[in-house]
């Protein structure tokens, strides 16, 4: 896409441009239009709103794609993760081991079902959880292990299902950010490394661990055009006990077994899914030729470290880090320009006031926060806009 007035010549100083957003789902909504609405109009006549045939098609369509036995649709990512972690008996007195650079839903989840959030640093690499430093938090206390694939990248998969496994831990993934991303762990040496590490390689996030959440907010990277959530597992009780705590903890009307959640996904959305799903491998590997085409642009500044193309990534964002305390000049610079970023995350999860003081340190999740800057991305992102806004970044770090 290309915007009216945009200008190559970042030099002129009275370049008159509209604003290059942060995501723009237009393009994709146009290209699917026809599909979208027809759709929207089989739900309306069916009169069937909420669960109902096309939320189960949509179940059964993701698991086939995922790879997994069951998945349970609900009302959005944040209850996909309360649920999951109800259904695998988390409650008062446990400890679940996370990332404090995510958003807060990771943690406020944790919360809301009465555990501790055990925040442990991540990895300055990969922004996602540093399994190096997991063993050393576990405790007798501790129930879950829960890593985020943050941006799109896979987490370090093979380290942290190792350690679940000595410590009989469950994992459940936070894949909000990553649909269609798949683990491709690098090779190790050690013999026993390596055999875990070949035996999750090139599966789906949300595949890999006991259960997975994933959200189908509007910005993912499979979304609806409204809340939404999933639920991942292979094990047939979680599954059910899931699906019960979903429609206030019954299997059957009126007969509660436990105190539930209404958190229901809605047929309209469940339509919409089941018409992008099967454009998600492309649109995923749009972004990644979106990623490497800034990575070429932005190659050679020393204050600007690009995120690694990893196999299986999918970049829900593309972030940068932007050294020598210039990220907020830079924005400003940008803005100017009139290209949007973000910045994911400016308060990590343990400096929250809800949390804050609860933990020990964790330097490199706070080094993040004060350099990481999110690019303006979308599938359909064109070259000459890339390159306009690398052509900015470039000038601004080159001013005399």
């Amino acid at each position: 896409m290309t915007y009216g007035r945009l200008m190559m010549e970042t030099s002129a100083p009275d370049a008159v441009m509209d604003i290059i957003p942060i995501l723009d789902l237009k393009a994709q909504y146009q290209s699917l239009q026809p599909d979208i609405d027809r759709a929207v109009a089989r739900v309306l006549a069916s009169g069937q709103f909420i669960l109902g045939p096309e939320v189960q098609a949509f179940e059964e369509e993701v698991a086939a794609y995922l790879g997994v036995r069951h998945a349970v649709a609900v009302n959005s990512g944040t209850d996909a993760l309360v649920i999951s972690l109800r259904s695998l008996g988390v409650g008062p007195g446990d400890e679940v081991i996370t990332t404090p650079f995510s958003f807060f839903a990771t943690a406020e989840a944790i919360s809301l079902v009465g555990a501790r959030p055990v925040f442990v640093d991540v990895e300055l690499d990969s922004f996602n959880l540093d399994p190096s430093k997991v063993a050393a938090a576990i405790t007798p206390r501790t129930k879950v292990i829960l890593p985020v694939h943050l941006f799109g990248r896979p987490a370090a998969m093979g380290g942290m299902m190792e350690l679940a496994q000595a410590h009989g831990l469950a994992i459940l993934e936070d894949c909000a950010q990553s649909f269609g991303a798949r683990y491709c762990p690098p090779c190790k040496n050690c013999p026993c490394e390596r055999a875990t590490q070949e035996a999750l390689a090139h599966r789906f996030t949300g595949a890999i661990g006991t259960m997975g959440a994933f959200s189908f907010f509007p910005t993912k990277n499979l979304g609806a055009y409204g809340d939404g959530g999933l639920i991942t597992t292979n094990d047939e009780e979680l599954a059910e006990r899931s699906r019960m705590l979903r429609v206030h903890g019954s299997r059957q009307r009126y007969h509660h077994e436990m105190i539930g959640y209404n958190s229901r996904l809605d047929s309209l959305q469940a339509a919409i899914l089941r018409v992008k799903l099967p454009h998600i491998d492309r649109w995923n590997q749009q972004r990644r030729r979106v990623a490497q085409t800034y990575n070429q642009a932005l190659a050679g500044l020393e204050a600007v470290v690009t995120p690694a193309v990893s196999a299986g990534h999918v970049f829900h964002q593309y972030t940068i880090r932007v050294l020598n305390g210039q990220r907020d000049a830079l924005a400003a610079y940008l803005k100017e320009a009139g290209i949007s970023s973000m910045i994911y995350y400016p308060i990590p999860q343990d400096h929250c006031p809800m949390y804050k003081g609860q933990s020990p340190p964790n330097p490199v999740s706070d080094r993040l926060a004060s350099e990481v800057l999110s690019l303006p991305i979308w599938p359909e992102l064109s070259d000459a806009t890339i390159e306009y806004i690398a052509a900015t970044i470039r000038q601004f770090f080159h001013r005399s």
